[in-house]
C-alpha cells in the first residue's frame, strides 16, 4: 500500500547557534526572510490536452502537476474527452466502470492510437474473482476496503516507475470511488496521495465524475483540493442537443468565464463561435 513519509529533517530549518538571540526572536522574525532570500518560479510549465482548440482557449494548455475533476452529464459522451486526452503523452488509465478492452475498441473506433495507453484494471479486480467468474460484491465493505488498497498500490508504482517522464493519470471514473462503503475519509486520503503523486510527478492527473451520482459533500471536499474543474453539460434547445463545457477554476492561471461548445466527430471538436444559444 503507498505510503507518504510525513516526517520533516531537522537540518530543512535553520536555527540560530546562539540560543540567546534565538530567544530573543520573535517567531515572525525567524520565520521573515528578506525578498532576496526567497526564490520565486517565473511560470508553470503547460501541458498539452492534444485538443488543439481548448489548449488554445487555455493559453497553451493546463498548469504541470494538476489535479483536473470533470464533471459529466452522463447522458453525454465526454468520455471522447479522456480518449483525446491520451494522445499527447504516456497515460495510465485506471479503468472502474468496463474492462479495458472494451474501453480500448471504444477508443479504437473512435479513431485515437492506443499506443500510449497502460490500462489499470480496476473493474476487473472489483467484479469478478480469480477463475474469471462475476461475483456479487455490491455493498461488501472488506471488498470495497480492499479494492481502494489495490488501487493505491497501482499508484506508488507509477509513482517509482515514471519519475521524471511525462505522463497523464486517468480515474475512468472516479465516481467508484466515491460509492464505495467505506470510511469516507479513506475516500479523502486516497484523493490525497493521487493530489501528492501528481504535484510529485508534474503530471496531469483526471478524475472523471458522473454528476449526481455520489454524495454532494464527499463531492465538494474533492471539489475544493482540485486544482482544476471542467463541467461538461447536456442542453437541450428547440431543434438540436447542445454539449457544452465550462472551466469556472484553473489554480495558476486566470480561469475561462466563457461557456464553450463542443460536439463529438472525429474527437473532440470545439466550436470556436460565441453562439451558446
Amino acid at each position: 500500500m503507498l505510503s507518504i513519509n510525513n516526517t520533516v529533517e531537522a537540518n530543512n530549518f535553520t536555527h540560530e547557534e546562539n540560543s540567546e538571540d534565538y530567544g530573543e526572536k520573535s517567531l515572525y522574525d525567524n520565520l521573515r526572510k528578506s525578498p532576496q532570500d526567497i526564490s520565486y518560479q517565473e511560470s508553470v510549465p503547460l501541458h498539452k490536452t492534444s485538443i488543439s482548440a481548448l489548449d488554445r482557449n487555455l493559453g497553451g494548455g493546463l498548469p504541470a502537476g494538476s489535479t483536473i475533476y470533470f464533471s459529466a452529464d452522463p447522458r453525454s459522451m465526454s468520455e471522447i474527452f479522456l480518449y483525446q486526452f491520451t494522445q499527447s503523452r504516456k497515460t495510465y488509465y485506471f479503468t472502474t466502470e468496463r474492462r479495458p478492452k472494451f474501453v480500448l475498441a471504444d477508443i479504437i473506433n473512435a479513431g485515437f492510437d492506443p499506443s500510449n495507453i497502460i490500462f489499470v484494471d480496476i473493474y476487473s479486480e472489483y467484479y469478478f474473482s480469480s477463475q474469471g467468474d462475476m461475483v456479487e460484491n455490491l455493498g461488501n465493505e472488506y471488498v470495497d476496503s480492499k479494492i481502494l488498497e489495490f488501487a493505491e498500490y497501482n499508484l506508488g508504482n507509477i509513482q517509482s516507475d515514471s519519475m521524471n517522464e511525462e505522463i497523464n493519470i486517468i480515474i475512468d471514473s472516479f465516481s467508484f470511488f466515491m460509492n464505495l462503503r467505506i470510511n469516507p475519509g479513506a475516500i479523502r486520503q486516497f484523493t490525497n496521495l493521487l493530489y501528492e503523486s501528481t504535484k510529485s510527478l508534474q503530471c496531469l492527473t483526471y478524475l472523471y465524475c458522473l454528476k449526481g451520482s455520489h454524495p454532494e459533500n464527499l463531492e465538494n471536499s474533492i471539489l475544493v483540493n482540485a486544482d482544476v474543474i471542467f463541467e461538461s453539460s447536456l442542453e437541450r434547445a428547440s431543434d438540436k442537443v447542445i454539449n457544452t463545457l465550462s472551466i469556472p477554476k484553473i489554480r495558476g492561471m486566470v480561469p475561462n468565464s466563457e461557456i464553450i461548445k463542443f460536439k463529438i466527430g472525429e474527437g473532440v471538436q470545439i466550436d470556436t463561435s460565441r453562439d451558446i444559444a
